[in-house]
């Protein structure tokens, strides 16, 4: 069962599932730069604008951080909150500390606002970009057993955190970390398994590392709580993968397309969620990059969900 909210109202055609976005579909990245003078009133007015109903937080700090401002700029628009996307270097044993108290910070915040979740990652590296999509499949450039040992005992702790304060973990395999293929997906969760911690399944990089979505989704069935919809062009990743690009470089080509444009077989991936009594959030995102791409957030996010619409509402035909 997915992670779910109240009974606000919902966006979507079926009754399973409601849509909601994020600032990184704007180009808000992780760390303060440019993108970040995008004014957060302007993002979250194209938010509802679209008809999505929900939105994550983005990187701790683009929007308010005090919970009473972000509660009423939230409610202005009838938006509710839904996670943080919180990554971390799971392989260092010294990022403990560093890792606890990002999870406290963004805690408390999604706590006051009644958010269901935490987003955890393992964080991207210049090592792992230079291979983005191109991970040998035998582990020869993922974690050391004993690194294993340290993700297992950071997610641990950090699930702990999130439990304090009435949240649920979600791990989210990502393309550019050292959690991205399906093995190395397989090999994490074999590692927590010992714990609480769920199952954040994206597409997009689920795909772009080599997986199969409806797969994967049958495959954690019991695990997949928190839903993101990312869309692949094959060309530009075949030609990435090609020409060695590193996972900044794809981005920027364009490797994550207008949702419905690309490779990803949504209407297989929906009815198989449908099946697996999946019920809850799917955060639809298109990743871009801030002052290079072309792509127009608000136009493609509500085509992305004009479309997402179509496939959920033809599940009961």
């Amino acid at each position: 069962m997915a992670i779910t909210s109240g009974d606000a109202r919902t966006a979507g055609a079926h009754k399973n599932f409601r849509f909601a976005t994020a600032p990184v579909s704007w180009g808000v990245e992780d760390y303060r730069g440019p993108s970040w003078e995008q004014p957060y009133e302007t993002i979250l007015d194209d938010i509802a604008g679209c008809g999505y109903v929900g939105t994550e937080l983005g990187p701790y700090g683009y929007f308010p951080t005090e919970a009473g401002t972000l509660r009423r700029v939230l409610q202005a628009r009838s938006l509710e909150m839904l996670s943080s996307f919180v990554p971390v270097n799971l392989a260092a044993p010294s990022s403990i500390a560093e890792t606890t108290q990002a999870i406290r910070d963004v805690g408390q915040l999604l706590a006051a606002l009644g958010a269901p979740c935490i987003v955890l990652a393992d964080a991207q590296s210049t090592e792992r970009k230079n291979i983005a999509g191109r991970v040998p499949r035998d582990g020869s450039a993922s974690f050391t057993a004993e690194q294993w040992r340290d993700a297992a005992r950071i997610a641990s702790e950090a699930e702990k955190i999130a439990g304090d304060f009435g949240l649920d973990l979600v791990f989210h395999p990502h393309v550019a970390t050292f959690v991205e293929t399906p093995e190395e997906t397989q090999r994490f969760f074999d590692a927590v398994s010992a714990t609480r911690v769920g199952l954040c399944l994206d597409t997009g990089h689920c795909y772009y590392g080599g997986g199969d979505p409806v797969a994967i989704t049958d495959q954690y069935k019991d695990l997949l709580r928190y839903v993101h919809i990312k869309d692949i062009d094959p060309a530009v990743l075949a030609e990435s993968n090609r020409a060695k690009r590193n996972f900044d470089q794809a981005v920027t080509a364009g490797v994550f397309s207008q949702i419905g444009e690309g490779c990803v077989d949504f209407p297989s991936f929906f009815k198989t969620l449908k099946r697996n009594k999946y019920v809850g959030w799917c955060v639809v995102e298109q990743d871009i990059k801030y002052g290079v791409s072309t792509v127009s957030p608000r136009a493609s996010m509500r085509a992305s969900l004009d479309y997402l619409e179509g496939v959920v509402s033809a599940l009961d035909s």
